[in-house]
């Protein structure tokens, strides 16, 4: 298992069925090994230095590993502004963007769609999904992520989404 989300929840899911005082000698445990991979992590950090950390960074299980340990070489909203500009040339394809609003103290990213994606039904869920994606894989930290300017899809008969009609000017001959 390589996913450090999986990790810890897998980690989280055993502990939960210790009970009475062996919940608590085993979550000290597992607080004890991280704190002892951690502090081993943060001096191959210091040895490494900022080149050979930043590629170490590139590689999903490292990154994972050094964000869990706040040690990534960079910030939580310098991580989520780089996943957004990859996503802008899909957004721009639709001639919208995306605005980081903020991250708030308990790790929310706060998003503005903007352009035409604002408001649009169709595209607000793609792009609403596409962010996430990238960003989630960016800064795994963040706790949730809000994007205001998203419409909800509306549905028709049989559940099925409705296609927005979008007024095309006709040149009558």
């Amino acid at each position: 298992m390589t996913d450090v989300g999986q990790v810890g929840e897998r980690i989280e899911r055993l502990l939960g069925e210790f009970s009475g005082p062996d919940a608590e000698i085993a979550e000290e445990l597992v607080h004890t090994l991280l704190e002892f991979y951690g502090a081993g992590l943060e001096r191959i950090v210091e040895i490494a230095g900022r080149p050979l950390l930043d590629r170490l960074a590139e590689d999903d299980h490292v990154r994972g590993l050094l964000v869990l340990h706040d040690l990534h070489p960079k910030s939580t909203h310098e991580r989520v502004a780089e996943a957004l500009d990859k996503v802008r040339p899909f957004l721009g394809s639709h001639a919208g963007d995306v605005e980081l609003v903020e991250i708030d103290s308990e790790g929310v990213l706060k998003l503005q769609l903007q352009g035409t994606c604002d408001g649009c039904p169709s595209s607000t869920v793609t792009a609403k999904y596409a962010i996430e994606k990238v960003v989630r894989e960016a800064a795994p930290e963040i706790s949730d992520v809000v994007v205001a300017g998203v419409v909800p899809e509306q549905t028709g008969p049989g559940g099925r989404p409705l296609l927005p009609l979008v007024d095309c000017p006709v040149e009558v001959p």
